[in-house]
């Protein structure tokens, strides 16, 4: 499994013009289940994104996570996270996880996320989402739960 993770101050995201999830200040995880992902991986990729240290302490460092912070999360499935655009222009997608598999295991994370995080919210799973959201820092940081990178 794959995730981007955001600090943000707020973010949301509408489906056919209709707000479906919103945070303020917190996380925003971007998720995409690849071909062969297990329950091991959504637990490990909920864990550490929960515990990621990127916000600032009390000296400017970054020492604490979104828990540490009371902080939110907002979750958006992304399957297009396991593209590869190595050859040609088109990406390739063969490396995602089929819908039902995904689906299964997105919900694992965010189940397994909010078992941390006091407040999680998702988009809706294969919709067309927009998504609306003010990173702070920037900080974006890129998991990978078989650590490709």
């Amino acid at each position: 499994m794959r995730a981007v993770v955001q600090r943000v101050a707020d973010a949301s995201v509408e489906v056919d013009g209709i707000v479906r999830g919103s945070v303020d200040r917190g996380i925003l995880v971007y998720v995409g289940v690849a071909l062969g992902d297990s329950e091991v991986d959504a637990t490990w990729l909920a864990e550490k994104a929960a515990m990621l240290r990127i916000f600032e302490d009390a000296a400017g460092a970054m020492n604490r996570s979104v828990v540490d912070e009371g902080g939110s999360a907002l979750v958006i499935s992304q399957f297009t996270l396991l593209a590869d655009a190595r050859k040609g222009r088109r990406p390739s997608y063969s490396d995602a996880a089929p819908p039902e598999a995904a689906r299964h295991l997105y919900e694992l994370f965010v189940g397994r996320l909010k078992s941390f995080v006091p407040w999680v919210d998702t988009g809706v799973f294969q919709a067309e989402m927009r998504v609306t959201y003010t990173n702070v820092g920037p900080v974006t940081i890129l998991l990978d739960s078989k650590k490709a990178f």
